[in-house]
Order: C-alpha cells, then structure tokens, then sequence
C-alpha cells in the first residue's frame, strides 16, 4: 500500500531557546509531524530530552510527536512518554530484552509503535513482529548526534525493507532517519522511505517553507 510521504523535522538541530516558536515555525511551514529525540548517553553518548519537553509541547499543540527513544533500557520510559502525549514512539531493539513486549505495551496506550534499526542491525529482527508494528525506521547514520553524512549502504536496506513491507500487506510507515537533505531526499525515497527525518538540513535555514517545499518537490519528481 502507497503512504503519502511525510517530512518530520528533528527537533535535535533546533534553538532550544525557541523551541516552541521553532516547531510552530516548521509545522507552519508544510511539516507532518515533530521528530523528538531522546538520547541518555548510554544507549547513545549523548544526552537530550525527556518527556517533561514532550508535555510542554503537547500541552500546547496539537501537532503529531514522533518520539525516537535512544535509550537503554527502554519499557519504563513509555508510559512516561505516552503520557506526555506522544503520537508514535519507536525504539532500537537491541535496548529491549523483549521486543514484543516493549511494541505491545506502547500500542497498549492507542499509540503507533516502531521499530529502529541501526546502520548495522540486521532485517531478522523484523521477523515475528510485523503485525505489531506502525513504523519501521532505518537509521542512515550512527545515533547519538545530528549533522552527520547520509550512510550510502541505507538505500540497498530501504530496497529489502520496502519489499518486506510490500509482502507482509500491513500498513507500515517506512522513515528514514540521518543525513537527510534536499540532494538525496529523491535518491532515498525512490529507495522505499516514504517517511522523512530532517534536522540540520530544515533548522537554522532562513525559510523552513522553501526547504520543506523543495523537499516535497523532488520526492514527486523522482
């Protein structure tokens, strides 16, 4: 089944000192959802935010949250962040001992439930859990910062996943997470992402609406 393709600014490479202004900036601008990144210099050697900056935004907004937990170990932060008010969140499944029962318990709040792979976590761990899952997002760099360079190997992955999806006939989400920007934004999409993370290439550009539009732009023409 085809998805319309959405565009999810990370909130990694925002201002922080204007965090509420910068996502309603880019919701505004054409955006589909708020990438909100949790990183506990464990799973990760970075630390970012929690769910008490997920409630401050969902408190005030009624825009979709797209949280990617980078975190170790994972079950006791989801109910936190579904009650914050977390749209999806998605989680690595090398930080759960029973991925199952992580995907069931976040779909246990009416809430979408992810899987994310690393550049070199193998596609086996998709295998029986197909039916329990919303998203499945590769990751095209290695997690922990922003800013880094678009992992070329992704694209023969996003091929593999696209085609498991394909099979399986559910209605899964297939985001790509890392590098991305308007030069490759085509290439990755022709690939099979239909869902697309973007920090440094959105924030810090002198007109959100442009880049986003000209993201939009080069996905339709591919």
């Amino acid at each position: 089944m085809k998805q319309s393709s959405w565009i999810a600014p990370s909130i990694l490479s925002a201002d922080f000192f204007n965090l509420g202004a910068e996502i309603d900036a880019v919701m505004k601008a054409g955006a589909d959802l708020i990438h909100f990144d949790v990183m506990d210099n464990h799973y990760v050697p970075n630390l970012t935010i929690g769910p008490l900056v997920c409630k401050s935004i969902t408190s005030h907004v009624s825009y979709p949250v797209d949280v990617h937990l980078m975190v170790e170990p994972v079950d006791s932060l989801v109910p936190m962040f579904a009650e914050a008010g977390a749209s999806y969140i998605t989680f690595h499944p090398e930080a759960s001992r029973h991925v199952d029962r992580t995907l069931q318990l976040i779909k246990s709040f009416g809430i979408g439930a992810g899987l994310v792979l690393n550049p070199a976590t193998p596609l086996c761990c998709l295998d029986y859990v197909m039916d329990k899952l919303d998203i499945i997002m590769l990751m095209s760099v290695n997690p922990g910062f922003g800013g880094q360079s678009f992992i070329p190997s992704t694209l023969d992955k996003l091929r593999q996943v696209r085609r498991l999806i394909d099979e399986s006939g559910y209605s899964i989400r297939l985001e790509v997470d890392g590098g991305v920007k308007t030069e490759n934004i085509a290439q990755i999409a022709e690939a099979g992402a239909d869902t697309f993370v973007a920090g440094s290439a959105i924030f810090g550009k002198s007109c959100y609406r442009d880049v986003i539009s000209e993201m939009r732009r080069r996905i339709e023409q591919r």
